[in-house]
């Protein structure tokens, strides 16, 4: 696939993870990514079972990761006095290998930087596709013509838009919101999660130092604006027990806020034309544990089926299609909000219950097991 040109949009996860394979099979690789540089920290992420494994090990990372990983830690599932009433255990919570989706990026972007262009602080404005390839606009730098664009953008993916329509035709709101927030108050070292009807609050658990989970009718706020998720918050979560106020303070003072929904990416196709998605541009975020998982093993499939296919894209998007639709099919199922943010009493201890009864929980870790290995690896 030599002189095969190929624009990236996102440089999270899946978008660097793709990278890592088309430079290995001689592409000319630009990532575009909106935000001025790559954002450190973040929450947890995971990965679980074989395939993921073998993906890693394949890029020559699984060492890193090990190196990098967090450990995953018991979470605490309390009352309104701080009471234990359950333990979440960390397997359940981090995986096999849990690392901090800030770390992840870092290592992806230091493995590919050397031999692929990265563009912080700029964002795709057109897409017009031609016969030789995709004429594209930006913000700031100068119109440039690829062969291939991929969206690996996240769920209000820019590519998405521009290429197949409004978000609107392809995201489905799921009833819940989440947000992840930096605090600069110790809350303590052991993970506590307290709940109350349709809401969630934790702190020093394996996601974010404070991470909460709420139900809600749909939301219009602006995802930039921090002060805006803080009032959200504030609002959401007034007269809620435990610590919760004083956690609400910390927040009001944090310089890193997160708020988004729990959502589910529905398109009846990966590809349209030369645009191809990736990650949860393509395959949804509905906060299951599988997101990471799914764009890297999507990242090792799209970039094989294109070697593969000796830079054929409408076989390769084919194939890709094929190989990989049935695999993420977990993430048009899931949805985490309720699980999280059990809406009634009586929910929230059925849910607790099941951390007790090791039986139910080793049926769940098998279950999870089983989707994040549903998928015949090739070796291209």
């Amino acid at each position: 696939m030599k002189n095969l040109t190929i624009l990236i949009s996102g440089a999270s996860i899946a978008g660097p993870a793709l990278a890592h394979w088309l430079i290995r099979y001689g592409c000319s690789v630009t990532v575009v990514e909106k935000a001025p540089a790559l954002r450190p920290g973040g929450q947890a992420v995971d990965f679980k079972g074989e395939t993921h494994r073998t993906v890693l090990s394949r890029m020559g990372i699984l060492d890193d990761v090990r190196k990098l990983q967090t450990g995953g830690s018991d979470q605490l599932l309390i009352d309104a006095e701080g009471r234990t009433l359950a333990v979440m255990p960390g397997e359940f919570t981090g995986g096999e290998l849990e690392i901090k989706r800030g770390d992840l990026a870092r290592l992806l972007h230091d493995r590919t930087a050397p031999a692929c262009e990265y563009v912080f602080g700029d964002s795709i404005t057109s897409l017009t596709e031609t016969p030789d390839g995709v004429h594209v606009t930006f913000e700031r730098a100068a119109p440039r013509t690829f062969d291939l664009v991929v969206g690996a953008d996240g769920i209000h993916s820019n590519v998405r838009r521009l290429a197949f329509g409004p978000e609107s035709g392809f995201v489905r709101f799921l009833g819940h919101y989440y947000a992840l927030v930096d605090l600069d108050q110790d809350f303590g070292r052991v993970g506590r999660m307290y709940n109350e009807p349709g809401r969630m609050a934790a702190v020093g658990g394996p996601k974010a130092p404070a991470f909460f989970v709420f139900a809600s009718e749909p939301l219009d706020y602006d995802r930039y604006d921090a002060e805006q998720q803080k009032d959200i918050l504030a609002r959401t979560y007034a007269g809620m027990g435990w610590r919760v106020p004083e956690v609400l303070a910390a927040v009001r003072r944090s310089s890193s806020v997160y708020l988004d929904s729990i959502s589910q990416v529905r398109i009846d196709r990966y590809s349209r034309g030369r645009v191809v998605l990736l990650g949860d541009a393509a395959y949804g975020n509905t906060l299951g544990g599988f997101g990471t998982g799914l764009a890297v093993v999507g990242a090792y499939v799209l970039a094989g089926e294109l070697a593969a296919a000796d830079g054929d894209h409408r076989a390769a998007f084919d194939a890709y299609e094929r190989v990989f639709r049935p695999y993420a099919k977990v993430s048009e199922n899931g949805n985490a909000g309720p699980f999280l943010a059990p809406g009634s009493p009586s929910r929230i201890r059925m849910r607790n219950w099941m951390f007790k009864y090791r039986f139910l929980l080793a049926w769940m870790m098998k279950m999870t097991d089983k989707f994040a290995t549903d998928i015949e690896l090739k070796t291209y």
